[in-house]
């Protein structure tokens, strides 16, 4: 079965995804907007305080400025994590190393693999988008050379900024741009091959799942990527978690494991360790939406370690505090 909302779920868990667009610094953004309602949970024990930002990896100039609580939670950290390091997200060689894990292998074109009806549905996307490909350095003949993650990705990619969704104004990339200026040391949970392995490492059907599904959303993207974005900028963690997980896990398991609960399960460990460390430093810590989300997520996991979790947004009501997708309980201090 094709999954509508697997490209959408991709991009969300990844912050390697719009890497493949460019490697360029961030531009700086503005506008008179009201602020996102931000995904943002605060994690204590005894001593010291991590505050988890779920990211969206592509936003739009009017998504700034961001929320009061951002903010007071980027001056209260002394440092900040994301899901790769700066000096990764801003190498032109990560995008390098994407574009050449893509290269097809066998000699053999795209289309060779794949059922006429998606060979219409590219071609035709192609020559529609044939501008826009070539603006990325990539003219549309060259896409038979790679891999189908890889075009899917574009595609995805491509129908999001046609809609003013620009990777290098991401909030990732906008508060690396401001812990530099505030000389804040900011690292990584893990690297980009890593990344670039969990893309690499789909198997052939669900690659062809991938391009199939952004080849769909294509056809209404701006409804899909509306309701998305939306739903980041109103915090709205259901939808969200609806959107990105829900149908993914239930027809998708395997993938769902590696790029959602294996990552979560791996980077829990690293966090507990600044939690439980003897110190007073307070960490942000800004990952994909979706790893923040449901029961999968990191929020619920630290909090079924014991440690206090409460939401920060002062544009919630109180019910919402404390509450990650699927579940709300409360919980109390390590």
């Amino acid at each position: 079965m094709r999954i509508q909302s697997l490209s959408i779920g991709l991009l969300a868990a990844l912050a390697l995804a719009p890497v493949a667009d460019a490697a360029k610094p961030a531009a700086s953004a503005a506008s008179t907007a009201t602020p996102p309602v931000p995904l943002l949970w605060k994690v204590a024990d005894a001593d010291n305080e991590l505050y988890l930002l779920g990211s969206f990896h592509m936003l739009k100039p009017s998504d700034y400025p961001l929320s009061v609580d951002v903010d007071g939670a980027f001056d209260d950290a002394e440092a900040l994590i994301f899901e790769l390091s700066p000096e990764e997200m801003t190498s032109p060689q990560l995008a390098m190393a994407m574009g050449q894990a893509a290269l097809r292998t066998d000699g053999t074109p795209l289309n060779s693999e794949l059922p006429a009806p998606t060979v219409a549905k590219l071609d035709a996307w192609l020559a529609a988008n044939s501008d826009g490909l070539k603006a990325m350095g990539l003219p549309a003949q060259a896409v038979q050379m790679f891999e189908p993650w890889f075009v899917g990705l574009t595609i995805a990619i491509v129908e999001m900024g046609k809609l003013g969704l620009d990777p290098q104004i991401g909030l990732d990339m906008h508060l690396i741009g401001r812990a530099a200026k505030a000389a804040k040391p900011a690292t990584g949970l893990e690297k980009g091959s890593e990344q670039i392995a969990l893309f690499d490492g789909m198997s052939k059907v669900e690659q062809l799942q991938f391009l199939e599904s952004s080849l769909d959303q294509a056809a209404n993207a701006k409804a899909e990527i509306d309701k998305l974005h939306g739903a980041w900028r109103s915090g709205d963690h259901k939808a969200l978690w609806d959107a990105m997980a829900v149908q993914m896990r239930s027809e998708s398991p395997q993938l769902y494991q590696r790029i959602n609960i294996a990552r979560n399960d791996a980077w829990v460990p690293k966090l507990q360790r600044l939690l439980d460390q003897s110190s007073k430093d307070d960490t942000l810590v800004v990952v994909g939406a979706l790893h923040l989300l449901g029961e999968d997520g990191v929020v619920e996991k630290l909090r079924a370690k014991g440690y206090k979790v409460e939401r920060v947004c002062s544009a919630c009501s109180g019910s919402e505090r404390g509450r990650a997708g699927k579940r709300g309980k409360t919980s109390d201090k390590k």
